[in-house]
């Protein structure tokens, strides 16, 4: 007959180390937590205006379907002002429990270069989830602006130096740094109107006040299709479905040029891995259903869905490109 041992555990087992142990607590404590997560609603923080733009509509989309998913409703919280910096903010000092999630766009990453001080970093105090979209822009101009394709836009504003403007949303925008590349690569000079807002320059682009704009498709082509605005060209590395006639930027003439706008979610830093990864997994299967990949297309946008680790190598490029173009330019925050 075989013979038991019955020496107890810690006597078979090698006894961890104290910190070992606390961590390997951690780590069993994480899991459970992702398994069990959520019990409770979810606020996702938008940092502008309800109603205001992409980043507002993307919020309100994805938040409805991950509330089906995942058992709880997903409620958006706006908090408007000063860039985006306050709304950011309440998530960089919430607690990181994957209860306070962030849906940001370029704003993330352009900041920290257009004030002093924030009250945040933009790397180390948050925990990328997924990039939801990317989006391109389109170049558009006042029909009473005697150019019909980008190379005569261009050669239009260097024989009237100084003489064109264009509008954004603000200071820091994507519309606004778009421009602003526009000009450095095709060696133009034109002046920079900002609004508070994306529809009131618009508003102005129409009314002839702007010369010309890079703005979202969904502002834009209403009024192209209307005849009020002319689409010259489509930001983006490759033609739009939407508008398949339209050239990209470096096929009509400025080599290099690429943008797109984007929407993404962060959350906390410090949330547990599990949690990210299970917000991850649900928002990428969002992404792939037939509705809400419809609902993009008809703005103009593609899902993105990517892994929280490309994500933030994501943001870290725009900051490094939107820096640079913000240092030779001396931009600043209103």
């Amino acid at each position: 007959m075989q013979s038991f041992n019955t020496r107890s555990a810690t006597q078979v087992l090698p006894v961890l180390p104290r910190a070992g142990m606390v961590v390997l607590a951690m780590l069993v404590s994480g899991a459970v937590f992702g398994q069990t997560y959520p019990t409770r609603p979810i606020r996702m923080v938008v940092p502008f205006s309800a109603g205001a733009g992409v980043t507002d509509i993307m919020a309100r989309l994805v938040g409805q379907h991950l509330g089906a998913g995942i058992g709880q409703q997903v409620v958006i919280d706006n908090r408007p002002g000063a860039g985006g910096i306050p709304g950011t903010e309440v998530v960089a000092r919430a607690a990181p429990d994957g209860y306070t999630l962030l849906m940001t766009n370029v704003a993330l990453a352009v900041n920290p270069y257009l004030y002093p001080k924030l009250p945040y970093d933009a790397v180390k105090d948050f925990t990328p989830v997924t990039m939801v979209n990317s989006a391109p822009l389109l170049l558009v101009v006042h029909p009473t602006i005697a150019a019909k394709s980008v190379k005569e836009l261009v050669a239009y504003a260097k024989s009237h130096p100084g003489q064109l403007n264009y509008g954004s949303g603000g200071v820091g925008s994507t519309p606004h740094l778009s421009g602003e590349l526009f000009k450095s690569i095709a060696g133009i000079d034109a002046v920079h109107v900002p609004y508070k807002g994306g529809a009131p320059a618009l508003t102005d682009l129409v009314g002839g006040q702007l010369s010309f704009m890079i703005e979202n498709v969904p502002g834009t082509m209403p009024f192209v299709r209307a005849g009020k605005l002319r689409a010259l060209a489509i930001t983006s590395s490759k033609r739009s479905p939407l508008e398949p006639s339209l050239p990209t930027m470096a096929e009509a003439g400025v080599p290099g040029y690429e943008v797109i706008g984007w929407n993404g979610i962060v959350a906390a830093k410090g949330t547990p891995p599990a949690i990210v990864s299970r917000l991850h997994t649900e928002v990428a299967r969002i992404l792939r259903t037939p509705e809400v990949r419809q609902r993009l297309a008809a703005l103009g946008a593609e899902p993105v869905g990517n892994t929280p680790d490309e994500f933030g190598a994501f943001i870290k490029a725009e900051m490094a490109r939107w820096g640079k173009i913000i240092k030779e330019k001396g931009i600043r925050s209103e």
